[in-house]
């Protein structure tokens, strides 16, 4: 029997019979620069891709405006903007040409004590730091429409900057392919109406068409959306297993960013040969609701056979959606149901539209999906879609049970990282 550990308190171990485990897939732990994962952040300052140095783009006098992830994200932001303000101090422009932005997306607002752990308290004491506002029109600017017709809806505060500079991380991501570079402008510091769109595009496509992929249609919006907003210079970083600096990479929000993507992958792309009945996966990081803790959902959905059982293991202390109450009520649908409601005009928000279907083409259109987390009652649970487990143990064995007793399992570790890649023998 193999034991399997969750990265929860109080949740329990769960045992798997050697024959039914065909593998365990977690992220690499990396091999980090001598002297720190910090020395890596700054080569990367020194040796930006597709730019000059940002102290060489910037001119003294100039201002900077920087956007920073939120709470959901485990960018180690409080100890990559010291550098980054460095590097722009040696440009010429101080703390007090300099602001920073934090890129909620339609996330909700953080509290005084989470912006403080993001940005660092004495940092918070010299700069000034905004939440982004999808929602609220008067703080908006319209820069017109992209080339395929998003409407191109973002935060006033870009166009006051000289410069506007992106902070963040790059793991693979079922919406855009791979996080950071211009997804912290779209959805980041975007309108509603900008990510419904783009978020929506995602949803015309399997998780397996998308996640992991550098160059997609959304990408490719949220790029062109990013240059409307003037975005300049990205520096972004990749963690490994145990959330230490393995890549840093600087410079052009495109260029830049397909390096980290790459970058990514050797940390987090997986492969596995055969495809599994049953997938059980836990969440981690993205632990907080089950908004975010579906990106263990998604990654467990890449080696999930058709007609398979996905076990999603994850705490969720806030719940199903802070941001998007409402989904408890409408729940997790079929693609076609959704996309004949969003036809009919019958979606306001298509963000959370594109968020159902992503869900419910796996426990509604391709298997069935199980769920263990405390956060979340059981009646809550089974109107969203799910069957509701008690604890892991039990999720797997009533897997086994619905699956047949030779049914093959996949076990995926930091769930909310990982891309499992199809590698076949």
């Amino acid at each position: 029997m193999a034991r399997i550990t969750f990265p929860y308190e109080g949740f329990g171990d769960a045992v798997i019979p050697d024959e039914n485990l065909m593998a365990v897939l977690a992220p690499r732990t990396a091999e980090i620069a001598r002297g720190g994962d910090l020395e890596e952040v700054k080569r990367a300052l020194r040796e930006p891709i597709g730019t000059p140095r940002l102290k060489d783009m910037v001119g003294k006098g100039n201002s900077a405006l920087i956007l920073i992830d939120d709470n959901t994200r485990t960018t180690p932001t409080a100890r990559l903007l010291p550098l980054l303000l460095e590097e722009l101090s040696s440009g010429g422009i101080s703390s007090d040409r300099t602001a920073i932005l934090i890129a909620l997306g339609t996330h909700r607002f953080m509290s005084k004590a989470e912006v403080e752990a993001k940005v660092g308290k004495d940092l918070l004491q010299k700069i000034r730091v905004f939440q982004h506002d999808a929602h609220d029109e008067s703080k908006l600017a319209n820069l017109g429409t992209t080339e395929h017709g998003t409407e191109v809806w973002i935060n006033r505060l870009l166009l006051e900057y000289d410069h506007v500079i992106a902070l963040g991380h790059i793991t693979p991501h079922r919406v855009a392919g791979f996080s950071g570079g211009a997804k912290i402008v779209q959805p980041g510091v975007s309108g509603v109406v900008t990510t419904g769109q783009t978020h929506w595009v995602s949803a015309l496509y399997d998780g397996a068409d998308i996640m992991g992929t550098i160059d997609n249609p959304v990408r490719r919006e949220m790029n062109a959306v990013a240059k409307k907003a003037r975005l300049s210079f990205i520096m972004n970083v990749v963690l490994d297993r145990e959330e230490r600096i393995y890549r840093c990479v600087c410079g052009d929000p495109e260029k830049a960013h397909v390096a980290g993507c790459e970058a990514s992958r050797e940390i987090y792309g997986i492969p596995f040969s055969e495809y599994a009945d049953i997938v059980v996966t836990d969440t981690f990081p993205a632990d907080s609701e089950l908004w975010q803790a579906a990106k263990g959902i998604y990654a467990g959905d890449l080696p999930l056979k058709q007609g398979g059982i996905l076990v999603t293991v994850t705490p969720c202390p806030e719940g199903v959606a802070q941001g998007h109450p409402e989904l408890s009520e409408i729940g997790y649908l079929p693609f076609q149901q959704v996309k004949d409601m969003v036809d009919r005009g019958e979606f306001d928000d298509l963000t959370m539209a594109a968020h159902i279907v992503h869900v419910g083409r796996i426990i509604r259109d391709k298997g069935k999906g199980i769920i263990v987390c405390p956060g979340i009652e059981r009646s809550t649970s089974e109107k969203l879609g799910f069957i509701f487990a008690e604890t892991p143990q039990e999720g797997i064995d009533r897997a086994l049970s619905m699956a047949g007793p030779g049914a093959k399992i996949i076990v995926l570790k930091n769930g909310g990282d990982i891309l499992p890649l199809y590698s076949p023998k």
